[in-house]
């Protein structure tokens, strides 16, 4: 575990680094997966990721996890980092005494991870700076799509579970239509990935006006306008596991994401 201050945000987060097994016995370069929610995220990704390579002929990785920001709750630190808006309508009570919820920060940490996390990270182990994944689930795949948006070149593939796309009214359908309007190409590798019962009991109407949103119907229909662009360097694919919902769906994105991008010797 390192310690890492982001200057800019005036905050101390920490890194939970796991090396693969073969990395004491060589010289070479590993490529980096940087999970976020790494307090819950960080040991399935670490144990799910060691299981690919020992059993499944996954080459090696190093997994680095980003904690939430130290003296906060995971709610308070998430909805701030990882959020692109302040969302324009909301009854969201802080679990923090004294603080007001905050959101719309995503920009700002997206930053601190290509200034300071990877600069940490480069310093300390033998990594592959052309293979980096970024994997974020929920509100860790709006943060996702903040960087597509913004720096696509930042990771070489994005594993994104079960994207927010209702948050903020669906900010994030308009922050694609302005990028198709000034950009001719978005290079980027995504996975995308949710669970079949992500969606609305039968007889309620579609919405993006709460969190009771399709979640499926909004992903299929994000990926559709996405390719609609037909930017050259965009490759993109959607997987829905049926029978799984927000909760149990991480793990399948998470081993169908990486099988997606990294090579097998089987």
């Amino acid at each position: 575990m390192r310690s890492v201050r982001a200057q800019a945000l005036n905050r101390d987060y920490q890194l939970y680094v796991a090396l693969p097994d073969s990395y004491r016995k060589t010289s070479k370069s590993y490529p980096v997966l940087y999970v976020v929610d790494a307090d819950y995220s960080f040991p399935i990704v670490r144990n799910i990721a060691s299981r690919l390579s020992k059993h499944a002929g996954m080459e090696e990785m190093i997994v680095v996890g980003l904690s939430y920001a130290k003296g906060e709750s995971g709610a308070y630190s998430r909805r701030r980092d990882y959020t692109p808006t302040a969302p324009r309508n909301h009854s969201y009570n802080s679990d923090m005494p004294g603080k007001k919820p905050a959101f719309g920060e995503a920009a700002a940490y997206a930053k601190f991870i290509s200034n300071e996390v990877f600069s940490n990270i480069n310093r300390h182990y033998r990594v592959d700076v052309n293979r980096k994944i970024f994997i974020g689930h929920s509100y860790g795949s709006l943060l996702g799509l903040q960087i597509l948006f913004t720096e696509p070149r930042t990771f070489n593939h994005y594993i994104l579970g079960s994207p927010s796309l209702w948050y903020d009214a669906g900010v994030m359908f308009d922050r694609e239509r302005a990028f198709a309007k000034s950009h001719h190409d978005l290079p980027a590798s995504v996975f995308f990935g949710i669970g079949g019962l992500e969606r609305l009991p039968p007889g309620e109407k579609r919405s993006r006006l709460t969190e009771d949103a399709d979640m499926v119907e909004d992903l299929q229909e994000f990926d559709k306008v996405l390719n609609s662009n037909r930017f050259p360097g965009l490759k993109t694919r959607v997987r829905v596991f049926q029978d799984e919902d927000h909760a149990s769906v991480f793990p399948l994105v998470l081993t169908h994401g990486l099988r997606s991008f990294l090579k097998s010797s089987k």
